[in-house]
């Protein structure tokens, strides 16, 4: 795996950036935190090197004068939303983010429930939340909001929100995901605070797009792709522009809220600290890339798999396809197709030589191509491992590192017992009895010591896996893109 990105001097320069905006406004500075605190596959994938709890580890190293507000909407408990990567509901996200901060050795002082109107559902999970010890607060809707600036910035907008008690310098403010009223949590606080005489002043950390990149930079290019689902733009930051006369790379929604944003900073403070939405921003990841040319290419990369991602839901009916349009307008953007990855291109062309059977490609660190096909007893990302780890431990091709004498009771426990309709093993079946055999079976320990070389791999299918191929990939590092047929 090439690396482009120097995570130690990312962790040194972010945390001592937070230090000097905290000292800036004096008593406290709520840090709006974007994206995701830790588990960032998103960030790691484009910036190879960049660990994907890379901002977690910063605010660690600010443990001592951080505490966290973890902030979920009403609005997603009552229709039971989902985070898609996890597969668990925002509530339940909630306490896990929680019980992670708090095993870390973080302060979480308490979870905030926005965009509330007096929901049923809101007020029993409130109450489930105090059973187990935490404190939780409501902000309250809003009519109007953000734009009508005079109701919010009074004792019936702002002022009816319960007031979150906070006792360190630096109070992050994070969530599930997008849309859950973040910003607004802020904002309500720094009203708050100020009605109380407590200087507190508020910043933003987004790590996408990279304000100090151009507009078109493949990394930022994939921050849209990844958004597709929520329509976002990047776009140049005109205040930013108008204010320095130098380019600064934002996205709409930020862009469009700033007006907003600066009246309600001159209501509460009298003028607006920024000049700009690039200015609120805390964001040095732009000046940790130490390869550019390997980031944007592994950007590359990433676009080609949202648009198969997207693909995928779309034949699954999760999306429809104005997902898939703006993917593909900007792949045209990024100057590629989905021939830029070479895997693809292999895995097709296996594909047709096979009479148009499933087929897998991995490119591997070396850049060698291997493939592998369907057959009776494996699917072709199961058969693809198997050939893969055999190329990286030297074992010659023709090896059986599982006898077909072990498969095949598999198979029928799978189908006769269990009442599957598929009698292919998949690929953690594969890793089960390699496993097995590896107590006595030299050429299957040695494949199974392959594996962490898999890491940064890419690979692509001719069908689309079934989630637990797609998990086992992920675990191993693998850049995944498939073919959105079902078989």
């Amino acid at each position: 795996m090439e690396y482009g990105f120097d995570n130690s001097k990312y962790l040194k320069i972010q945390s001592e950036h937070i230090k000097e905006r905290i000292a800036r406004f004096g008593d406290k500075l709520y840090l709006e935190f974007g994206g995701k605190l830790f588990d960032d596959n998103h960030a790691s994938r484009v910036l190879p090197g960049f660990e994907p709890d890379s901002k977690l580890k910063m605010l660690m190293q600010l443990a001592d004068e951080a505490e966290i507000l973890i902030v979920i909407s009403a609005l997603d408990i009552e229709r039971n939303k989902v985070r898609s990567d996890l597969g668990i509901t925002y509530d339940m996200d909630v306490l896990r983010l929680r019980q992670e901060f708090e095993s870390r050795g973080l302060l979480v002082s308490g979870v905030v429930i926005t965009h509330y109107n007096g929901q049923s559902s809101a007020d029993a999970y409130k109450e489930k939340l105090n059973r187990l010890g935490i404190q939780v607060y409501y902000l309250h809707n809003i009519e109007g909001y953000p734009e009508n600036v005079a109701l919010i910035d009074s004792d019936e907008g702002f002022g009816r929100n319960d007031y979150v008690k906070t006792t360190r310098p630096l109070v992050v403010v994070t969530a599930p995901g997008p849309g859950s009223g973040k910003m607004a949590t802020c904002l309500s606080q720094l009203y708050q605070e100020h009605k109380r005489g407590i200087k507190a002043g508020y910043a933003k950390f987004e790590t996408f797009p990279v304000w100090n990149l151009p507009l078109k930079h493949p990394i930022n290019i994939a921050y849209e792709a990844a958004t597709a689902d929520l329509n976002d733009v990047n776009m140049i930051d005109p205040f930013h522009l108008e204010a320095y006369g130098k380019t600064a790379v934002n996205y709409n929604r930020d862009i469009e809220i700033f007006p907003v944003l600066s009246a309600l900073f001159e209501g509460i403070y009298g003028e607006n600290p920024y000049k700009s939405p690039t200015d609120m921003g805390v964001n040095m990841v732009g000046f940790c890339i130490s390869d550019e040319e390997v980031c944007a290419n592994a950007s590359r990369h990433e676009i080609i798999r949202r648009y198969y991602t997207a693909l995928g839901r779309l034949a699954q009916g999760d999306c429809n396809d104005a997902e898939v349009k703006k993917i593909a307008l900007l792949m045209k953007q990024a100057g590629i197709s989905t021939a830029f990855r070479k895997p693809t291109v292999a895995a097709y062309e296996r594909k047709m030589e096979e009479g148009g059977v499933a087929c897998a490609a991995i490119e591997l660190p070396d850049g060698t191509i291997i493939t592998a096909r369907t057959s009776p007893l494996l699917g072709p990302s199961a058969a693809l491992i198997l050939n893969a780890a055999k190329y990286l431990a030297g074992i010659p091709h023709e090896v059986k590192l599982i006898p077909q004498e072990m498969i095949e009771p598999i198979q029928r426990t799978k189908v006769d017992l269990l009442h599957g309709h598929n009698p292919r093993l998949h690929t953690d079946e594969v890793l089960v009895a390699l496993s097995m055999l590896s107590r006595t079976d030299d050429n299957c320990r040695r494949a199974l010591d392959a594996l962490p070389l898999f890491e940064g791999c890419q690979v692509h299918t001719t069908v689309l896996l079934s989630e637990v191929d797609r998990k086992v990939f992920k675990k191993l590092g693998v850049g995944l893109t498939c073919d959105p047929i079902k078989k």
